[in-house]
């Protein structure tokens, strides 16, 4: 974790922005801590310290407007910033049934645009998916019993992307030990 962001994210009040399992901070935390321990490159895990900070489709508080973006670059770079500005950028209804599909369509919820992301990129994004899912289903047994089952599906079909520990952990949280 970088100090500049973690001095961004204070600045941007996540300590008093309520989450499941405490603050938006804690949770960021959490899910860059998780990324981590799945082995994660560098660039992912500032990613998932930062991937709140342009609101997200299932999060709409924004800690930082688009129009500042520079500001994240600075703190984290520029593939980690890009990393936290496509995750954000996600229109889930749209992107989601079609992202193990190498012509399966991402839209950028922001611009409208229609993108074939790289295989590299999908997986990012569904590895990214899956810590911030699971440090929420982890910590709070009613999103759990709320939301398991749909992640449970989600992320059996986006297996092809997530990796080992990822699909581990997905496992262990919502249940299932079976594959």
């Amino acid at each position: 974790m970088t100090a500049e962001a973690l001095a961004i994210l204070q600045a941007a009040g996540a300590e008093e922005i309520e989450h499941p399992g405490g603050t938006l901070l804690a949770h960021l935390k959490r899910v860059s801590a998780l990324l981590a321990a799945w082995g994660a490159r560098p660039a992912l895990v500032s990613a998932g310290l930062c991937h709140a900070f342009y609101g997200t489709d299932g999060f709409p508080v924004a800690l930082l407007d688009l129009g500042r973006r520079a500001e994240l670059v600075e703190a984290i770079g520029v593939e980690a910033e890009a990393l936290v500005y496509f995750y954000a950028s996600c229109d889930r209804t749209s992107s989601y049934r079609g992202l193990t599909d190498d012509a399966g369509a991402f839209v950028d919820r922001f611009t409208g645009t229609h993108t074939h992301p790289s295989l590299a990129a999908r997986r990012d994004f569904a590895e990214l998916t899956a810590a911030n899912e699971l440090d929420i289903a982890a910590i709070s047994p009613e999103a759990r019993s709320r939301h398991g089952a749909d992640l449970l599906g989600l992320f059996t079909r986006w297996r092809p992307l997530l990796s080992e520990p990822a699909w581990a952990h997905c496992r262990t949280v919502l249940g299932r030990s079976d594959r």
